[in-house]
Formats: C-alpha cells, structure tokens, sequence
C-alpha cells in the first residue's frame, strides 16, 4: 500500500515501480528506491522502438522535500542494448536536466531564484550556491538558444553598475514585450554591435530596428548609428528631465551659503512639482517667492518648463518651444542649465522623437532597480554569466516549458 502511494505521487508508471520506502528520522531523510518489472523494454531518444536491458547503474536524485525531510531518488537505472550493438543509459522521465535532480526540484530551484538571491535558495533548499547556480544557469542558456528574435523592432538600451569604481553593464530591452534580450559587459560603442550580433544569432536583423531609445552616451549614440541603421534614436523624456534636475541641484549647492532659505529644500526641489503634496508645494514656492531672482528659483522654472513642454502632444509645436526654452537658458545667467540647454539643442531631433514614440526606457529602470536590490542582497554578483542569469531569469520572459513541462514561461 505504501509503495503504490508513492507511485501514485511521483507519477511512476510500469515498467518502473517503489521497491523501498526508508524514512530516517534522525536525518531527516526520505529515501524512495525506484526499480523495473523484468523483462521491462525502454525507450531511447532519438532511437525508435523499445529495447532490451543490457545492465544498470544505480543513481540517485534530489526530488521535492516530503514535509520537513529531504527526499532522495535512489534508482535503478537501466542501460539498453540498440539494434546496432551500441549501448544507451535510459533517462527516467523523473531525471532533471543536471545530474542528480529531478524534474520539480529543478523547477523548484528556477522558480525561487526568480524572486530570491541564489544564496538564499540554496539555503532553503539545501544546496550549494554553486549547484543552485548551476540549475539557473544551464535553463536560461538553454531557453536562450531557442529563443526567437526575429520580431524585435524596437529596443531599449540602458547602463547598470555591477561595482564600484564605474563598472558597467548594458542591458537591452524588447521594448514592445518588455522582455530583456541581451546583457554584456561595457557600455561603449561595442556593446551596440555585439548586440547586432547577438540579433543574427537568434533569428533577428539589425537593419529591422526601427526605433531604440537610449540615453545621450556618445558612446551608444555612435554605436547605434553604426550598428543599428536603419533606427530612429529616441531620448527618453525623462533622461531629458534628469539632466536639469542635476543643474538645478548643482545651482542649489552653489547658491546655498548665502541664501538660507534653500536649506532644507533639495528633495522638494527636485520632485515635479505636481508631484508634491499641497503642504510641501507651498513651502517650496513660499521659499522661492522670498528669492525670485535667486538662480536656483529660475534653474527650478527652467526645469518645471521643460517639464511642460515634453508633456505637450504636438511634434512641431515641442520642436520650436524647445528652441526657444534653450536659447532663453543661453541668455540667462543659471551656468548649470545652459549645459542642459546646449545638449537639448545637439540632441532635438530624437527629443522630439520621443514625444511621436512615447517610447521610455521605464521598464529596464525597474529592472535595473530589481538588479540592484538582489546585488546588494547577494553582496555584489562579479561574474558576467551569472549577471546574464539574474536579468534573464527575472526579466527575459523566456519559455522554459520545452526545457521541463513544470515549467511555463517566465
């Protein structure tokens, strides 16, 4: 009765059958051994028929915990003799893609390390990080090379840290699944043509890139207009937005020795100011009445204007506010936000750009943001493989149901 019950729960169907079931208490261990009727024929991949047993080997799997015990697959695993003399080990249709797991503990481990640190699931699961890692890894390399990317026509482009000391990686984006396709080192020029690259290789075509929003790298500008040539560049508005509310602190910093009522007000500042609660706007605007001419007070209308101007639906009207917003920033004397004038006026066209498209880089910000926090969790990932592994696992979207069926896509 005991044997048919785990039959039953682990799907063992004929020939194979539970010859043992041994719970050690003390351990914590369930033990379930696994056989085959005599006489039993199997099947082989890619080999047609059901053969012979020619011998076994004994092997042992990790499968799913049974309560609070872990619990370990010993199985008689036979090898079979093919109608040409060769000699071929059966696969259980339990056996994992790695050695010594089963299918639902891998599916077990992929599942967690979507959410969690990897050093986190290994202790949950009672694994080294290294075989946890291993897991992780081998699916998405595998899913990868299915993948298709021969619909991808517009991408995002965006930079991570992975250290200090201004260590970078580039992340890309199928901006219209939101789905990560590629992660590499650098975020120079190259890293745009390793992307073509990495396009050919999976069934896509660099020249069928329409669009791809970046931020104002020369770098990726030039590896774009290199590498991608037939694609629009479009700046995101809110790169656009950050630029000015780095002068606008910069004038702030400048300014704050001898104007006291800037102090206490950076974070006010460099929120919108629709973002602000009705309380903390009229602090702000009271502190900026009492120094209308103060440079920070202009640099925050300056940037407030912008702000309003990319809001605005109309291509040609945005075009020529801009012009004008950049020329009136030249004339004043906010030294700060003239460099921000300056880089609107190089880079007009893909602003502009951005207000047709709509297109933002908002997704790989979040997944970036998510990057960040599992890093600090994990106490830093070094590893160019295993960075690739944490992007795909929580952002790829990729179909793992071929690689196991308890698997779906991500």
């Amino acid at each position: 009765m005991e044997q048919r019950l785990f039959e039953a729960a682990l799907g063992i169907e004929a020939p194979w059958f539970v010859k043992a079931v041994d719970l050690d208490v003390a351990a914590r261990v369930l033990t379930i051994r696994i056989d085959f009727r005599r006489g039993g024929r199997f099947r082989v991949s890619g080999v047609e028929g059901e053969h012979p047993v020619h011998d076994t080997v004994e092997k042992r799997y990790r499968h799913l915990n049974f309560f609070q015990h872990e619990c370990h697959l010993v199985v008689r695993v036979p090898r079979v003799r093919l109608p040409d003399g060769r000699v071929r080990q059966v696969e259980p249709p339990w056996a994992g893609r790695l050695g010594g797991f089963t299918l639902l503990f891998e599916a077990l481990v992929l599942t967690l390390a979507r959410e969690m640190p990897f050093a986190a699931v290994a202790r949950l699961v009672g694994e080294s990080w290294h075989r946890v890692m291993a897991v992780c890894r081998y699916y998405v390399r595998q899913a990868r090379a299915r993948a298709d990317l021969s619909g991808v026509r517009v991408v995002a482009v965006d930079e991570t840290s992975r250290a200090r000391r201004h260590d970078y990686v580039t992340v890309v984006a199928d901006a219209e699944r939101e789905a990560v396709i590629f992660v590499c080192e650098g975020r120079d020029a190259t890293a745009i043509g390793r992307l073509a690259a990495e396009l050919r290789a999976r069934g896509g075509r660099p020249e069928a890139i329409r669009r791809v929003s970046i931020d104002m790298s020369p770098a990726y500008i030039a590896g774009c207009q290199a590498h991608l040539p037939r694609a629009e560049i479009v700046y995101d508005k809110f790169h656009v937005i950050a630029q000015a509310s780095r002068a606008l602190d910069e004038t702030r910093r400048r300014e704050q020795r001898e104007a006291p009522e800037l102090k206490g007000l950076r974070w006010k500042l460099l929120r919108a100011r629709a973002a602000l609660g009705p309380a903390e706007r009229a602090e702000l605007e009271a502190a900026l009445a009492k120094a209308p001419g103060r440079r920070t007070a202009q640099a925050w209308r300056y940037r407030e204007r912008l702000r309003e101007i990319l809001d605005l639906g109309d291509a040609g009207l945005v075009r020529r506010l801009l012009r004008r917003w950049a020329h009136g920033v030249l004339r004043s004397q906010v030294e700060p936000m003239k460099a921000v004038a300056r880089m609107v006026l190089r880079h007009l066209d893909g602003i502009v750009a951005w207000v047709e498209s709509r297109q933002t880089n908002a997704f790989l910000e979040a997944v970036n943001g998510l990057f960040q926090t599992a890093k600090r969790a994990a106490r830093g990932y070094r590893d160019i493989t295993t960075i690739e592994t944490v992007f795909f696992l929580r952002a790829g979207k990729l179909d793992f149901s071929a690689i196991n069926p308890h698997l779906a896509r991500s």
